[in-house]
């Protein structure tokens, strides 16, 4: 089943549209990873996806055009968490969390206790259970990561759309936390649409990817078939091995070039 299917998309923020033609699918449950060089349109295409950028083409979810859908049906679809999220001042873990409960209310309503139960839920699987009461502003780099997961986790729509989750965090917590979506993806049958600076955790963990450069499409598929020595050489000007892990996964190797 499709969850999502762009047909000739372009989008943009002025006369000129950074994304040009995209057309691509992503299977239910399946982890899709938008790569490219800086400023390839990476991120204009997700938030062109999320609806917050004006687009023409055709942005189809679960089989609906997302032009159709009411900004609530859209939110009761996907969850968002854009690159660098706005943590408000004063919030506590918790109430952040609740934010993602909001297209479940109505208007003017309060949570409910079902709510306070999801929420407790989405934070005892991210490990955030003892930092409930805390303040965001007093959590670690990957402790904020993992509470704006949890916002998005709690608004329990079927795709998520991750713009660099892992951006600032170090190896080891970039993988605790990608390990962490992942076993969440498989148990819920969530969609992950994320874009992804580093190239080996793209081919790790997601399905398919999705190479952009200069907002068009240069490369689709299997991690194995789109990271390519000469296709990263021609797109990111970078002199490159590409490895495999034991389990055959590709590793994007940088290759000194002087002596």
């Amino acid at each position: 089943m499709t969850a999502l299917h762009l047909a000739g998309v372009s989008a943009g923020y002025g006369t000129s549209p950074v994304v040009r033609g995209v057309s691509t699918e992503v299977d239910s449950g399946g982890w899709f990873a938008i790569v490219g060089p800086n400023g390839a349109g990476k991120s204009t295409l997700l938030k062109t996806i999320a609806g917050l950028v004006p687009h023409e083409g055709e942005v189809n979810l679960d089989g609906a055009p997302a032009q159709s859908l009411s900004r609530k049906e859209k939110a009761l679809l996907i969850g968002y968490a854009p690159q660098n999220p706005v943590l408000p001042d004063g919030l506590t873990v918790t109430d952040y969390v609740l934010l993602g409960r909001t297209p479940h209310l109505g208007f003017l309503a309060r949570e409910s206790g079902s709510d306070l139960s999801i929420v407790e839920e989405t934070l005892a699987r991210l490990d955030l259970g003892e930092l409930a009461e805390r303040k965001l502003r007093t959590l670690s780099g990957g402790e904020q990561q993992r509470a704006v997961l949890a916002r998005v986790l709690a608004q329990q729509t079927s795709v998520l759309l991750l713009d660099e989750p892992t951006t600032g965090l170090d190896i080891g917590h970039a993988q605790a936390l990608l390990e962490r979506l992942d076993r969440l993806r498989r148990e819920d049958g969530t969609t992950v649409v994320s874009t992804l600076h580093d190239l080996t955790f793209a081919a790790q963990y997601a399905d398919e990817l999705l190479l952009l450069d200069d907002g068009e499409v240069a490369a689709s598929g299997k991690p194995s078939e789109v990271l390519t020595a000469q296709r990263l050489r021609d797109h990111y000007g970078a002199d490159t091995e590409v490895l495999r892990t034991s389990e055959g996964h590709p590793v994007v190797a940088p290759v000194r070039t002087t002596p």
